[in-house]
């Protein structure tokens, strides 16, 4: 999947790089996978009062239904086609069971049309297969994993991701994720074999301000051009600073570092949390 860069035509065009989509097979999704999306609120809340900032606009989109609890075990699947989905970065896979069911996946690196999947605890160790931790050897890397076991994968789904299962003590495995966290999860929740797809998402650089209102992104002003009034980093005569020894929010909250996280159930699975 490699990245293509455009012709310098424009001062935006110069920059900028995109995906070649080589790797897409199929051009429409299946129409039984997809729904309308619910009506957009550009960051509004029931009272129309802004509580999510910078959002608003952006092109037209279908969101495809994608299994993420893979529960069909011992059934076997085929993959259709390779398809672009414009709500996440990673490609999906389209699967078509031998009992004549289709469902999405996410696409994980390497895997390619006609290729067979499986999954459940009977399901052969190759990438695109589910299974529970418990039935997996240490060292393998996996991704879409499972916090609670049924309720489908929520860790390692971004293009390029995937954790490694470090060990499996008792009821736990251990988990290194993406950020270097070292985390324990139930030794029975599914997780699919390999890598998310579409690794070089990171590398494309969108070049102009358009390509970001296309995904709903409305232009963010930096608060030390702001007044005081508007911003803790505003005022000041010419380019004065922040004035302060901390960057903070509009609302005075430290920002760039402080830690947010307050679950304090779900804190003693993680064993080491991520560096900075």
């Amino acid at each position: 999947m490699p990245i293509k860069q455009f012709k310098p035509t424009t001062p935006g065009r110069r920059n900028a790089s995109g995906h070649t989509f080589e790797e897409l097979t199929k051009k429409r999704p299946e129409r039984s996978l997809v729904e309308s999306l619910k009506k957009r609120h550009a960051g509004r809340n029931n009272q129309g009062r802004l509580t999510v900032r910078h959002r608003g606009g952006g092109n037209k989109r279908l969101y495809r239904r994608i299994d993420w609890k893979r529960e069909k075990h011992g059934v076997p699947a085929r993959v259709a086609s390779i398809e672009y989905d414009p709500n996440r970065s990673a490609r999906i896979a389209l699967l078509h069971y031998a009992d004549g069911e289709k469902r999405y996946i996410l696409a994980p690196n390497q895997l390619a049309v006609d290729d067979m999947l499986m999954s459940g605890p009977d399901a052969e160790l190759r990438v695109g297969n589910a299974m529970p931790l418990l039935n997996m050897p240490t060292g393998t890397q996996i991704h879409n994993v499972e916090l609670t076991p049924g309720r489908g994968g929520q860790l390692v789904r971004t293009a390029g991701a995937a954790a490694q299962l470090m060990a499996k003590e008792g009821e736990y495995a251990l988990l290194r994720l993406p950020s270097s966290e070292m985390r324990r999860v139930r030794i029975e929740c599914m997780a699919t074999i390999g890598q998310v797809g579409n690794i070089e998402h990171g590398l494309i650089k969108l070049g102009k301000a358009g390509r970001s209102r296309h995904r709903r992104r409305r232009p963010q002003v930096r608060g030390s051009v702001m007044n005081p009034v508007d911003h803790p980093h505003g005022g000041g005569e010419g380019r004065a600073g922040i004035g302060m020894p901390s960057p903070k929010t509009p609302w005075g909250k430290p920002t760039l570092g402080y830690r947010t996280r307050r679950n304090k159930t779900t804190g003693k699975f993680i064993v080491r949390r991520r560096q900075k």
